[in-house]
């Protein structure tokens, strides 16, 4: 069983909540935690928060500090998410587990206090994979339409990881053999070019048509980059509005690393915009 890590109190006024909320049909309860921003209007927007690890490793628990810092900053509500995590729950089950808090914040918006038009989608790395997953999923479904997808540098593409060369990517933090190994644990199975399930590779998707607004952000030397880059520009041709940035010489999730760099703080500030935009925040 996944260790669970106890929301600590946070500063700024902000208040968590943990909550255990349905799964999907035949899966067992998801652990979410809430976050509230003092002062939080009626009919607020929305994040949920899905975080990184490659599928295999991370917590919700450990993404409080930056689940706060939007609730805070931008005065919305956010929902981080406890999904199970590959080998030991490969997919559909962890986009299973998102999908069910995205439904939950959407049928519990009321007594949230939130606009349920207003949701975002946030996500990084695998996070961003099941964050772009999840737009996908809940297009098809039409239970609930998600306003907004901010992806951090996502995990889109199970395809790189049969690539040879990467033309000197991914030389730092997730590595060629780190993303062999998430997406094998992540499918049941190595990755082939012949195919993947349908949601479980974002990129695979032919059609991109109608999904939510975007922005992608990602560095030069992430393994991540081409993919990252293909995907927004498929997006942008099919008339889904996407702003991309790339990074010059930025290496993969190098904001977490060096926070208070210049680069780091122009990226962050790029996606907090894209935010307000995207959630109607002015």
């Amino acid at each position: 069983m996944q260790a669970r890590a106890k929301a600590p109190a946070l500063p700024d006024g902000v208040q968590v909540e943990e909550r255990r909320i349905p799964g999907s049909p035949g899966a067992p309860e998801v652990t979410v935690f809430v976050y509230r921003p003092p002062n939080l209007p009626a009919n607020a927007a929305a994040i949920l928060n899905i975080h990184g690890g490659g599928y295999v490793t991370g917590s919700a628990a450990s993404y409080h500090p930056q689940s706060a810092a939007y609730a805070r900053e931008l005065g919305v509500l956010v929902v981080g998410v406890e999904y199970r995590l590959a080998p030991g729950t490969s997919f559909p089950g962890p986009l299973e587990d998102c999908y069910a808090a995205l439904i939950w914040m959407a049928r519990e918006a009321e007594a949230l206090g939130i606009d349920p038009a207003r949701i975002a989608l946030v996500g990084d790395s695998a996070g961003g994979g099941l964050a772009a997953a999840l737009a996908q999923l809940a297009h098809d479904r039409g239970e609930v339409r998600p306003a907004f997808q901010l992806l951090y540098y996502p995990m889109l593409d199970d395809r790189t990881a049969l690539s040879a060369d990467h033309a000197g990517r991914g030389e730092f933090i997730w590595r060629p053999a780190s993303n062999v190994l998430g997406w094998t644990s992540y499918l049941g199975r190595p990755p082939r070019m012949d195919g993947a399930p349908e949601y479980a590779a974002p990129a695979r998707r032919a059609d991109l048509t109608g999904l939510p607004p975007a922005w992608i952000g990602v560095g030069t030397l992430d393994l991540f980059c081409p993919e990252d880059r293909d995907y927004a520009r498929r997006l942008q041709v099919v008339g889904v509005p996407c702003e991309y940035v790339e990074v010059p010489g930025a290496y993969h999730a190098f904001e977490r690393f060096v926070p208070d760099s210049a680069v780091a703080r122009t990226f962050t500030a790029s996606a907090l915009n894209a935010l307000r935009r995207g959630l109607g925040l002015g």
